[in-house]
């Protein structure tokens, strides 16, 4: 059994690190804009900076600040494409659509480079690539199939076999991965302000600690009001993914929220930063419950996984993480944990996000299951291009009627046990495997 690592972690890594909020001041008073978006994730804010650098007047709103909920909080992982693969989508949504749909996919990464470039962001930006770890013979052969799937599209992908990918990783607990030069890694609360900024810089308007609480369709306007004031604006774009609320009927049952949980060493001493990871890449692994982990650029081991389903996190769980980060780098030895933070992601029955009309001028998308960072990024331009030519074809993904699951209020107690069994499972592979012994 691995020996507890010492923890005296608080707070965020990203937090520590990123700029100060750039946030207006909470609403107050009556106002009109084009556009009222409500949430300030990636989604939201990537909309509102190109809808403002398309000259259309928006303003944006959320409970806490720019970048507060998943989109400051998660694992800075800038990952290509869906959880479906390019034959995937093709067998579900046709040649055509399918294929659209994966190039989009393929090129968000793309796009948030270009954000970064173009305005100046200051996030720590590094395009380092991704390694898809493999577990067993079976998830090497599935990692091998959607290597080849994504080459025959032009993608810069390949698949590292056990020597390799324990010369990539600093481990042997892997058999082999999928290596995608497309990905990257950022501060990803940073990077949510960075947005914030460059969408007011052209003229947005992004009011923190304004949570939206009725909306109303009055005389052809949509009128969204806050505790302090209101927006009357033409369209209004519902960008609240794991953090939904009881806005819109049924929204929110869509979503399951997950807590992902994170931990953070401090700065490793150069000889064993080293060892790990050491040309830089960013990691996810093929676990039943996955964990995915990288380096900053101060030499901390970053290293994340799923949570509870629950609005707390326990204790336990964060252990659970270190305790993994200490059974595949034993030579981290017992290290100092420096910072534990959580956020919520949001998955979905299919594993896709949703895009929906969900009445005239009422535009949401969420949904990204764990590939946030780039997707949403991609579809905050997409949602700007449907307000700006008024069509729903311009929409890579096309927009579907809500599905709220059924019995979505007894999922959780029924998922927290899955988990807790699907953890324990992984927990007793490590057993036999290489480097990975308990």
């Amino acid at each position: 059994m691995t020996p507890h690592a010492v923890t005296k972690a608080v707070g965020s890594l990203w937090e520590k690190t990123a700029p100060p909020d750039p946030s207006d001041p909470p609403l107050v008073g009556e106002h009109k804009a084009d556009v009222c978006v409500v949430g300030a994730g990636f989604t939201g804010l990537s909309a509102a900076l190109h809808l403002a650098e398309a000259g259309i007047s928006v303003i944006a709103l959320d409970v806490e600040c720019a970048g507060f909920g998943a989109s400051g909080r998660n694992g800075g992982q800038v990952l290509p494409g869906f959880k479906w693969y390019p034959d995937e989508l093709v067998g579900r949504y046709g040649a055509s659509r399918g294929e659209r749909m994966a190039a989009f996919g393929a090129a968000a990464p793309a796009l948030v480079y270009d954000l970064i470039a173009r305005h100046g962001i200051a996030c720590g930006l590094r395009n380092c690539g991704w390694l898809n770890a493999a577990v067993d013979d079976a998830a090497l052969a599935v990692q091998t199939s959607r290597a080849e799937q994504l080459a025959r599209r032009g993608a810069k992908v390949r698949v590292v076999d056990r020597a390799e990918a324990r010369e990539l990783l600093g481990t042997g607990r892997y058999c082999g991965a999928m290596l995608d030069e497309r990905a990257g890694a950022l501060n990803p609360l940073a990077y949510a302000r960075g947005l914030a900024t460059a969408a007011q810089r052209h003229g947005a308007r992004v009011h923190r600690g304004s949570a939206a609480t009725n909306l109303a369709r009055i005389n052809g306007r949509w009128r969204v009001a806050t505790v302090g004031g209101a927006v009357s604006a033409d369209t209004v774009l519902l960008c609240t993914n794991g953090y939904t609320g009881g806005l819109w009927p049924g929204l929110a049952q869509e979503f399951i929220p997950i807590n992902s949980l994170q931990v953070a060493t401090r700065p490793l001493p150069d000889k064993v930063r080293a060892t790990i990871l050491p040309r830089g890449h960013v990691v996810s692994d093929t676990q039943r419950i996955l964990l995915y982990f990288r380096l900053d650029d101060e030499g901390r081991l970053i290293m994340g996984g799923r949570g509870s389903l629950g609005e707390t996190s326990r204790d336990s769980l964060f252990r659970f993480v270190e305790d993994a980060a200490c059974r595949l780098f034993p030579q981290i030895g017992r290290p100092e944990w420096q910072f534990r933070w959580s956020g919520k992601v949001a998955l979905t029955a299919d594993h896709m996000p949703h895009v929906h009309e969900l009445a005239p001028g009422l535009r949401s998308c969420g949904g990204y299951n764990g590939r946030g960072v780039a997707m949403a990024s991609a579809m905050g331009r997409e949602l700007t291009e449907w307000v700006r030519t008024g069509n729903a074809e311009t929409m890579a993904l096309p927009p579907s009627p809500l599905q709220p699951l059924p019995f979505h209020g007894m999922r959780r107690p029924v998922l927290e046990v899955i988990t807790a069994y699907l953890r324990l499972r992984d927990r007793l592979s490590w057993r036999g495997s290489p480097g990975g012994a308990l």
